[in-house]
C-alpha cells in the first residue's frame, strides 16, 4: 500500500519540477483519479493550473453541477459544453476501439483549444496504472492512454498518479482531505456513457443509460460495490399495457474488486433486482427488459466496451 503522505510530497515536487514556470491544464472529470491529480497539481503550481471540465454529453446524471460545486475553490475552473462536438464525432461509429480513439482525439483537441486560450504548455491527466496495463496489453485502449492521437500539441503530459492502483488513489484522496463523495466514488470510465452503450451512440441511448445508471447507483449503494452501473446492450420485444414494444435491453452490472484488474460479479438479492427493473422499465417507456450480468473479470471486462 502507498505511503500517502510521502507520495503527496514527492508527486507535488515532481509536478513542480516538470512544469516549472509554465502553465498547465488539467482534464478534470470528477472521478477520484482526476480529482487527486488536479488537487496535487493545484498544490504544486497553484494559479499556473487551469482545471478544465469537458461536458461531453456522456457524463453521469447531475455531474456538471456537482463539479461546479465540489471544485468551486479552484477559481480558474472552466466548464466546457462540448456535447454537440462529441456526439457529432461519434455519429455512425460502432466499433469499441474506434469509439475510444474518437473520444481520445476529441478530448485532446478540446484541451488544445483551452491551452491556447490560457497559454498552457502542459496537460495533466489522472491516468492510473491499470489504465496503462490494459492499453499497453491490448485489452482495450483508454482514451487518455492508447486512445490519444499521434500528434499532441503540448510540450508534455503530466500523470502524477500513473503508478497507482485505484485503492491507492483513494488513500491519497483521503490524505489530501477530499470529500468522501470524491474519495469513495465508484469508478466512471473516461469515455463516459459511450462505453455503456453497445454499438452506435445516439442521444436516446445515452439518456437511457444515464437514467438507468442513476437508478442502479442509488439502489445498490448499500452493497458497497467496486462499480455498479447499467448499459444499453441492444433491443428486444416486450409488452407495455396492451401494446407490443421493441425496446431497449438494459444490462445491470455490479462487481467487487480491489484494483480493477480482476473482479467478481456481486450476488444481489431478488427483491433488489426486481426493484431496479421496475424503476428502469417504469420510468422509460422505450426499455423493454432488464437483465443482470453475472460474469466475472476475466473472462469479461468490467465495462461493456
Amino acid at each position: 500500500m502507498v505511503d500517502a503522505e510521502r507520495f503527496i510530497e514527492e508527486a507535488t515536487a515532481e509536478i513542480r519540477e516538470q512544469v516549472g514556470d509554465a502553465h498547465a491544464v488539467i482534464a478534470l472529470s470528477g472521478g477520484v483519479d482526476s480529482s487527486v491529480a488536479a488537487t496535487l497539481a493545484y498544490r504544486a503550481i497553484g494559479e499556473q493550473l487551469t482545471p478544465v471540465y469537458v461536458d461531453t454529453g456522456l457524463m453521469r446524471k447531475g455531474e456538471t453541477d456537482e463539479i461546479r460545486e465540489t471544485f468551486s475553490f479552484m477559481e480558474s475552473l472552466r466548464v466546457v459544453d462540448a456535447e454537440e462536438r462529441f456526439l457529432d464525432a461519434l455519429a455512425g461509429v460502432t466499433d469499441p476501439e474506434e469509439k475510444r480513439e474518437v473520444i481520445g482525439e476529441q478530448f485532446i483537441r478540446e484541451f488544445e483549444r483551452e491551452a491556447t486560450e490560457t497559454a498552457a504548455d502542459y496537460l495533466v491527466q489522472g491516468t492510473i496504472y491499470p489504465d496503462r496495463i490494459e492499453s499497453e496489453g491490448g485489452i482495450k485502449s483508454h482514451h487518455n492512454v492508447g486512445g490519444l492521437p499521434d500528434v499532441v500539441d503540448f510540450e508534455g503530459i503530466v500523470e502524477p498518479v500513473r503508478d497507482l492502483y485505484k485503492d491507492e488513489v483513494r488513500e491519497v484522496a483521503r490524505e489530501l482531505g477530499l470529500e468522501r463523495v470524491i474519495s469513495e466514488r465508484m469508478p466512471f470510465p473516461g469515455p463516459g456513457l459511450a462505453v455503456r452503450v453497445v454499438g452506435e451512440i445516439t442521444r436516446e441511448k445515452v439518456e437511457v443509460a444515464r437514467e438507468a445508471c442513476h437508478v442502479v447507483e442509488e439502489e445498490l449503494e448499500e452493497y458497497d460495490p467496486w462499480q455498479a452501473f447499467a448499459a444499453v446492450v441492444g433491443k428486444g420485444t416486450g409488452v407495455k399495457g396492451d401494446n407490443r414494444v421493441h425496446g431497449w435491453i438494459v444490462a445491470v452490472r455490479s462487481v467487487e474488486s480491489r484494483d480493477g484488474m480482476t473482479a467478481r460479479a456481486q450476488e444481489i438479492d431478488w427483491e433488489t433486482l426486481q426493484r431496479i427493473q421496475s424503476r428502469i422499465t417504469g420510468t422509460n417507456e422505450n426499455v423493454a427488459r432488464v437483465v443482470y450480468d453475472v460474469t466475472h473479470k476475466p473472462p469479461a471486462t468490467i465495462e461493456y466496451e
